[in-house]
């Protein structure tokens, strides 16, 4: 029996491209960079043996049927499909599918989905009492259909139930996840020359947002409420104290409290706090700067506070945050 790692693709009408050919060419690429080893076994199942035409437009060719896969799954790998309504995406789930995943799943050692795949393993159960992520714009009805299942819509992937189920957010992510998974199973050495052959020049870790800070709030109903974040990012360097901000507004400190949350869903302390992380990590991936130097630049104060902030809420020090997403030569 082979020792490579077997890895099934579902692949059905609609499905993503990106969500298929990105992880496949991935598993390739680790084969390559480990010496011309066939480390990964990739084949794609679908409904039906022939042709299945993605959502690119661009057709794929099934492997296997589902009835064909048989119980020698390693990783099984499930993308997602989309419908477009009045009220933007929404998530496809097809009961043939589902089942067929439920019925697999118990016999791969462990499972993934890939953007709104994430739909199928909720709907197949397997995602009950766990924290999944998905694409951003179908998180809540990911949410809404499955209360059992906790979605946080802000990583680029999450690993639960001890690395059996893993769930990863839309498009380009799909990269970040094979790669996590090829870290897993043949080191993170492997993991980052697989993607430098991919020409990309970091390897995201899970915690990761898929946002910007800017982006990851909804537009304020309040103008002067946006026209004051444009302003916190543009002065973070700046003293930026609620008094400061409720004075910047013509507010008293404690209605300004209450406004800035109803509109941005966080305190204003939490939110220029998010700002001045993401501008100092900016600052990581592309500067040569002094840890201090960072934190000054970004309004953090000091290097350790810098320090602080980074492990609170991306549980790593800038230095390793660095090592790992610095973006060019120095």
């Amino acid at each position: 029996m082979s020792t490579a790692h077997r890895v099934v693709i579902a692949v059905f009408p609609g499905v993503d491209l990106l969500d298929v050919s990105g992880p496949a060419e991935v598993f390739a690429l680790a084969n390559r960079v480990s010496g011309g080893h066939d480390r990964y076994e990739v084949r794609l199942a679908g409904p039906e043996a022939g042709e299945v035409r993605t959502s690119a437009g661009v057709r794929l060719l099934a492997d296997l049927t589902f009835g064909e896969v048989g119980r020698e799954v390693d990783t099984l790998l499930v993308p997602g499909a989309v419908d477009i309504s009045d009220d933007g995406p929404v998530a496809r789930i097809d009961a043939d599918i589902v089942a067929w995943v439920k019925e697999t799943a118990p016999h791969a050692r462990r499972v993934a989905s890939v953007c709104v795949g994430a739909h199928l393993l909720a709907a197949a159960g397997l995602l009950d009492g766990k924290t999944a992520t998905t694409h951003w714009s179908t998180a809540a009805q990911l949410a809404a259909a499955h209360p059992e299942v906790t979605v946080d819509a802000d990583p680029i992937f999450v690993r639960a139930d001890r690395g059996r189920v893993w769930t990863g957010a839309g498009i380009s992510a799909c990269l970040d996840l094979a790669l996590a998974l090829v870290a897993e199973d043949l080191g993170e050495d492997t993991a980052l020359a697989v993607a430098r052959q991919l020409v990309m020049y970091l390897k995201r870790q899970g915690g990761q947002s898929q946002f910007s800070v800017p982006l990851s709030r909804p537009a304020a109903s309040r103008r002067e409420i946006d026209a004051l974040r444009l302003w916190i990012a543009d002065h973070l360097d700046e003293d930026l104290s609620a008094p400061v901000l409720a004075a910047r507004m013509c507010l008293s400190e404690r209605h300004f409290a209450r406004v800035f949350k109803q509109e941005t869903g966080v305190s204003p302390a939490a939110y220029v706090e998010s700002a001045r992380v993401e501008a100092a990590r900016r600052l990581l991936e592309t500067t040569d700067d002094p840890l201090d130097r960072v934190a000054s630049a970004a309004g953090l104060g000091s290097a350790e506070t810098l320090h602080r902030v980074f492990r609170r809420q991306i549980a790593t020090t800038p230095a390793a945050y660095r090592r790992r997403f610095r973006t060019h030569a120095a």
